[in-house]
């Protein structure tokens, strides 16, 4: 038995507490080797974790997702049925320079995903990206991402609940009011978000990037079979317009490439999904996989969409396959927009619930105190996103000035900082070093330019836009 005191860290880190340990532990007993094998019961033991202090049998598991489930966790976090907007950026950029930025961003986020799994190693007491700014910029840095990562997914559960009003509505054909379709999501969502652990929710997950897939890839093969997408003229010859190379304005061109972040955006949920894995050292591994498949993913079904639609994809984009097919590609998705939802919502709950708990027992052992603040967290975090998603008309157009401000920041900035902290002191100043801090002050400077100029293309945007009113009845899934 592991006789070491309860964690007493603070809630604030400090650079001398981030000691490289033995990454390979699995919290209760030994990490199983293969599929299928159990851990004999004597074989437990209470372990400490660097974030969530000491974990025993007497509470959740919070070290227990494998790195099958971590892909499942980590492509949940960036796919949804949003890459049916892929056709509308090549619509906008034309193919060959869509395609070509579609590629770089997924490149950069690769890499900017990449240094999260090496810097966990490193800094084992980091759970997430608010650690990074307490250790990088202090104080400041800590409470400015704080407030990035919470509003960024709280915003992202709304858009998620949405979603699942939009496929409701599809499916049923407007059978009651769209805000009470919102509200079946936000209950819903709470009630699975509520779940403890990440590996726990590991195999909804699972169901979730299933239901994604096959939807998107139903809609995509129907746009190729039929003679012309439904939102075209029904009459007369029918020729796709679509383009190799687009003529954007700036604020188009840059509304197209924070919508390929936003796709990409998942990354500071990576810090979180790292910290509850068995072996960190296997992260790299689910990465790898999560990052091909979204991409191969993103160009075959933004490519082959607008190609046979061209101008004429629908909105939503279900719609460019006709009516029927879009209930059916609304209903098999249907899961996997509700785990969308659950996830964004747990994600930002379980950051303020470790916050508030951290150094403390209450976080890994089943007092009341624990699941008081628990299920406050998810609770208060449902309700924040339902108001603002249903209360706000512009509810639509905040989401892409939220993406455009918070997802690039959380995606670009704080990774190369990371690097540089890591690495600016070495001795060894080799080329190798001198290649990587330009790259690292590439995606710095690089970063902050998307951030500034898209969330300049946002409002424009939003100074464009109409909007519906605040809980509306109205359907809200297209008449395609």
């Amino acid at each position: 038995m592991d006789k070491r005191p309860p964690t007493t860290m603070s809630a604030e880190i400090k650079p001398n507490e981030m000691k490289l340990v033995d990454d390979t532990f699995n919290p209760i007993g030994p990490v199983p080797t293969g599929p299928g094998e159990v851990i004999d019961a004597d074989e437990k033991r209470v372990v400490h974790d660097s974030v969530f202090g000491d974990i025993t049998e007497d509470g959740p598991n919070y070290r227990n997702v494998g790195w099958v489930r971590s892909v499942a966790l980590m492509m949940k976090t960036q796919i949804g049925l949003g890459v049916l907007s892929m056709p509308a950026v090549l619509d906008t950029l034309g193919i060959v320079p869509g395609v070509i930025l579609i590629c770089v961003i997924g490149g950069i986020t690769t890499w900017s995903d990449y240094m999260v799994g090496v810097f966990k190693l490193r800094h084992p007491a980091v759970y997430g990206v608010d650690d990074v700014g307490q250790l990088i910029f202090g104080r400041t840095g800590r409470e400015m991402m704080s407030v990035a990562f919470c509003l960024f997914f709280t915003f992202v559960a709304g858009s998620a609940m949405l979603s699942v009003s939009i496929a409701l509505n599809a499916v049923s054909m407007h059978a009651t009011c769209s805000a009470a379709f919102v509200a079946i999501a936000a209950i819903v969502g709470f009630a699975f978000a509520s779940i403890q652990t990440l590996g726990k929710i590991g195999w909804i997950a699972w169901v979730g990037v299933s239901s994604i897939i096959i939807a998107v890839f139903t809609v995509t093969i129907a746009v190729g079979l039929q003679d012309r997408p439904a939102a075209a003229p029904q009459a007369g010859p029918w020729q796709s317009d679509y383009k190799l190379f687009g003529k954007p304005s700036f604020t188009q061109a840059i509304s197209a490439c924070s919508s390929i972040i936003f796709s990409y955006a998942g990354t500071p949920a990576f810090f979180n999904i790292a910290a509850e894995m068995r072996n960190p050292r296997q992260y790299t591994r689910g990465l790898i996989i999560c990052q091909s498949v979204i991409s191969v993913t993103y160009i075959v079904v933004g490519v082959v969409v607008y190609y046979y639609c061209g101008s004429y994809v629908a909105s939503p984009a279900p719609g460019s396959a006709g009516p029927l097919l879009k209930k059916v590609a609304y209903g098999i998705g249907l899961p996997g927009l509700l785990v969308s939802t659950l996830l964004s919502i747990h994600l930002p709950s379980k950051f303020i619930f470790v916050r508030m708990l951290r150094g403390s027992r209450h976080l890994t052992a089943n007092t009341a105190t624990h699941w008081i603040s628990w299920i406050a967290s998810t609770a208060g975090v449902t309700l924040v996103a339902y108001v603002i998603a249903s209360g706000i008309p512009v509810f639509g157009s905040l989401v892409s000035l939220i993406g455009a401000l918070l997802g690039t920041l959380l995606c670009f900035q704080p990774m190369g900082c990371m690097w540089l902290y890591d690495n600016w002191k070495t001795e060894k100043r080799t080329v190798g070093w001198s290649l990587m801090v330009t790259w690292s002050a590439f995606v710095i400077v690089s970063g902050t330019f998307l951030m500034v100029a898209g969330t300049y293309g946002s409002i424009k945007g939003i100074m464009a836009s109409s909007s519906s009113g605040a809980w509306s009845c109205a359907d809200n899934s297209g008449s395609a």
